[in-house]
């Protein structure tokens, strides 16, 4: 078989045969193709009658007359069923085209052309479908040559593209897309006609004929091959994806925001310091959002003022020089060789103008967009710099509850995407959510620092002075990242040259825990003044307290029954708004007595840690004072242990913040403390000092209360003491007595003085009291005279009149004393006065409205 037509001919598809019929009407020839299309081999064909071997039996009849008609020289064409015996009797149909033909000798003959009706269909179908598809599809289809020229457009590419579908025959890539994306598209049509193997979704951009913007096509390109199976071309299927990338483009978007936003939520505000909440900001920004980003706060705000700088308001504190001052806090750059300051900060600058330095102080020229997005609070668009390297900013204020506090910068250098609406939304809300943290760092500074302040002002002043006693103190309040605690300690004189020592701690943080601390150290102060024994101090701060705890201070309030009455709050909300108020003023306490006559000292504990002494040549131990509870629960007595203290002795008492912390128990704690205070002599300052660096301390997470006290008791030589008995003549003994000792110690000064209220107490003591007299002197800083009774009648000061001989002694007592006062013991009580040593300058007289005040 040989052929001079392309393989791929409309034969290829088309079933076509021939034979012919001999003048006897019988089959005279029978080709190949008729074989194939009957089922029927040449051998077997040959001299059959035609109309017997394949048309229906119903058929025959006017099959032989039509064979007849033709063999008598008419020419037919027509429809004729057959059988078709390769096909188990199937029935075709044939479309058969007979033309009547002679012989050599004259007689009559026919030539039969016969094409199979069902291919012709069949391909009738297929280019239908086919045209259908191709000319009326939505997509642009086009179909590339061998040479990868256009061979076939249909309408829709047309379209896109210009022209009639005509007009793009003969085309290449190169007449639709630019240089980089013809030559993807053309390498990728040479690698589709060479392996065969189909490419789909293939991205491709470019403009459209006549247009500017930039569109975005999928293109699926297959190979096409003849009915012989040879190549013939590449077919492309288009489809225009521009709104789909615009769409996914905004969608990649939001879920950048969405994921910036959630990052902003986890990363800002961890701190509680305005700087690093500002760095915060710009860790999240850059480079997720921009390429470079500044944050500017007022001064005013960072230095601490009490209002804040910046508000909506016109009175706004902006002069016509520009805005209110503001420091820049923060920059960031997420570009190499860019300057960090390198955003156009102040509207217009001038040749040679830099961006103010991270920590420097600068206003912004009032006309410039920043200084306007300050006084809108509306976010506003900043220039590009004038060396071309700064694209676009936006200068958005950062708004917390309606207060402008400061203006970040958000700025994307040349090659990046500008700043559209959406990220204008976007930097708003960033600003927005530091802007809220910054302020609560701004509330939370405030309050802790006026806190500091009032727990510092409760604390004593310097260093607290006793007798007999070495003191040495330190307290170290939270760091800035914890509040402020309930911790103190206090040093109190007391009658007698005694001393009170006071440490405890409030639970709870903040003003609340420093407010209950000072409210607390006032009642102690205010007790110890009363000369109360420690237990009875305990029992009457213990009430304090609770009355601090509830609501009003005094009894709980009940609800009121009945209609009409006035709406009460719940009772079980009353009753847990009450235990919070409660829980803040629980506290913990020691309190300790220290006689440097006797150097015994009596506690009192109230739930605190154990006070712990080191005593000369042995370890250190904690005193067993029994542990009561807390202040304010009440319900149980506070019991005291009175121990005598031997002379250097070390006393410490401390708050938890020095032995306890999340990592160290309690008892390691102190057993970390009995060993550093067992530790070598030293100064009072630097035992504390040691004490504090040597500890685990955890400084930071809880307040530390320490006070050391050295033991220094009174010489016996400073101490006079005599008992007297209950008769008249005791008191000019009194005074004899007086005279002696303070001519011994040198105090010749006082001899008068001392002499006259001597023999004022004396004889109120054989007047009013009971038993037997005790006169004691002390010397210390001052002069201190006591004289016991076993009386329990406490003396009281009156104003006599101008007829009475007496009731005028403590009036003098008074005048004449730098102090004095009487106190309860367990068999009596004692009245004492105290007078200042001598410092060489002559002693004040009374003046006549003192000297007449007694009459």
């Amino acid at each position: 078989m040989w052929q001079s037509s392309p393989p791929g001919s409309i034969y290829d598809y088309i079933r076509v045969a021939s034979f012919s019929i001999g003048p006897d009407g019988l089959i005279e020839q029978w080709s190949r193709r008729a074989a194939g299309l009957f089922g029927m081999a040449a051998d077997e064909a040959i001299g059959r009658d035609p109309v017997e071997a394949f048309m229906p039996a119903e058929l025959r009849s006017d099959g032989h007359r039509r064979v007849g008609e033709i063999l008598d020289g008419k020419e037919w064409t027509g429809l004729v069923p057959f059988r078709m015996p390769g096909e188990g009797g199937a029935h075709g149909l044939a479309e058969v085209y007979v033309m009547p033909s002679e012989t050599a000798d004259g007689e009559r003959a026919a030539l039969c052309i016969v094409v199979d009706v069902r291919a012709l269909r069949r391909i009738e179908t297929d280019l239908a479908a086919s045209q259908a598809i191709f000319g009326q599809s939505p997509f642009g289809f086009v179909l590339f040559g061998t040479d990868f020229t256009v061979v076939r457009a249909n309408q829709r590419f047309a379209t896109v593209f210009g022209g009639a579908a005509d007009d793009h025959r003969g085309r290449t890539v190169d007449d639709y897309l630019p240089g980089p994306e013809a030559e993807r598209l053309g390498a990728t049509l040479k690698r589709v006609m060479e392996t065969g193997e189909s490419v789909t979704d293939l991205q491709l951009v470019g403009p459209t004929p006549g247009g500017t913007g930039r569109r975005h096509w999928s293109m699926n390109l297959y190979r096409v091959h003849s009915g012989a199976g040879r190549p013939v071309g590449v077919a492309g299927l288009a489809t225009d994806v521009t709104r789909r990338h615009i769409a996914a483009r905004e969608a990649a978007s939001a879920r950048r925001n969405l994921a910036l936003l959630n990052e902003a939520s986890a990363r800002i505000g961890n701190s509680l310091d305005l700087e690093t909440t500002a760095r915060e900001l710009l860790d999240v920004a850059v480079p997720g959002f921009c390429d470079l980003a500044t944050v500017d706060l007022y001064q005013g705000l960072l230095t601490g003022e009490e209002a804040a700088p910046g508000s909506w308001a016109p009175a706004h504190r902006e002069s016509a020089g520009g805005s209110a001052e503001l420091r820049r806090v923060a920059h960031a750059s997420a570009v190499a060789d860019a300057l960090p300051t390198a955003v156009a900060g102040s509207g217009a600058p001038g040749p040679g103008d830099l961006p103010p330095a991270l920590g420097s102080v600068h206003r912004f020229p009032f006309g410039s967009p920043c200084a306007i997005a300050l006084r809108s609070g509306q976010v506003e668009a900043v220039p590009g710099d004038d060396m071309g390297f700064v694209q676009s900013t936006l200068a958005v204020p950062m708004v917390a509850h309606d207060t402008v506090v400061g203006l970040v910068q958000f700025s994307r250098t040349k090659g990046s995407e500008p700043f559209g609406e959406r990220d204008r939304v976007l930097a708003t809300e960033l600003a927005a959510r530091a802007a809220v943290c910054i302020d609560n760092a701004r509330l939370y500074r405030r309050e802790h620092e006026r806190a500091l302040i009032l727990q510092r002002s409760l604390l004593p002043p310097g260093d607290p002075e006793a007798a007999g006693l070495d003191i040495a103190c330190r307290y170290l309040p939270g760091n800035t990242a914890t509040e402020v605690g309930g911790d103190w300690f206090d040093v109190i004189e007391l009658p007698g040259h005694r001393t009170a020592l006071v440490v405890g701690d409030v639970m709870g943080r903040g003003l609340r825990a420093a407010v209950a601390m000072g409210e607390l150290r006032t009642a102690v102060r205010t007790l110890a003044l009363l000369d109360l024994e420690p237990a009875e101090v305990l029992s009457a701060l213990d009430e304090v307290a609770r009355g601090l705890g509830s609501p009003g201070g005094g009894e709980r309030s009940e609800g009121l029954g009945g209609s009409g009455g006035a709406q009460w709050p719940s009772r079980a909300a009353q009753k847990s708004r009450e235990a919070d108020l409660s829980e803040v003023y629980l506290a913990t306490c020691v309190y300790a007595v220290y006689d440097p006559v006797t150097r015994r000292c009596t506690f009192a504990n109230a739930g605190h840690l154990p006070p712990a002494v080191v005593e000369p040549g042995r370890p250190a131990r904690l005193i067993d004072v029994p542990p009561g509870m807390p202040l304010g629960v009440g319900g149980e007595p506070f019991e005291e242990v009175e121990v005598e203290l031997a002379e250097n002795a070390l006393l410490t008492l401390y708050t938890d913040g020095l032995v306890e912390s999340r990592d160290q128990p309690l008892d390691e704690g102190l057993d970390a403390l009995r060993a550093v205070l067992t530790g070598p002599q030293m100064s009072l300052e630097d035992a504390c000092d040691f004490v504090l660096s040597t500890l685990d301390t955890r400084h930071g997470e809880d307040d530390i209360a320490l006070l050391m006290a050295r033991i220094q008791g009174l010489p016996g030589e400073a101490v006079g003491d005599w008992t007297l008995p209950r008769e008249p003549r005791s008191v000019g003994r009194a005074r004899e007595l007086a005279r002696s000792q303070l001519m011994a110690w040198d105090l010749d000064d006082l001899v008068d003085t001392t002499e006259l209220l001597v023999s004022e107490l004396v004889t109120n003591a054989l007047r009013y009291g009971e038993g037997e007299i005790r006169l004691r002197l002390l010397r210390d800083r001052t002069l201190v005279c006591e004289v016991w009774d076993a009386g329990l009648v406490q003396p009281r000061r009156r104003r006599a009149r101008d007829t009475d001989e007496g009731g005028r002694g403590l009036q003098l007592v008074g005048l004449l004393s730098a102090a004095w006062g009487a106190r309860r013991t367990p068999r009596g009580k004692t009245v004492w006065f105290e007078l200042a040593l001598p410092t060489g300058a002559p002693a004040a007289e009374l003046s006549v409205e003192q000297l007449l005040s007694m009459y």
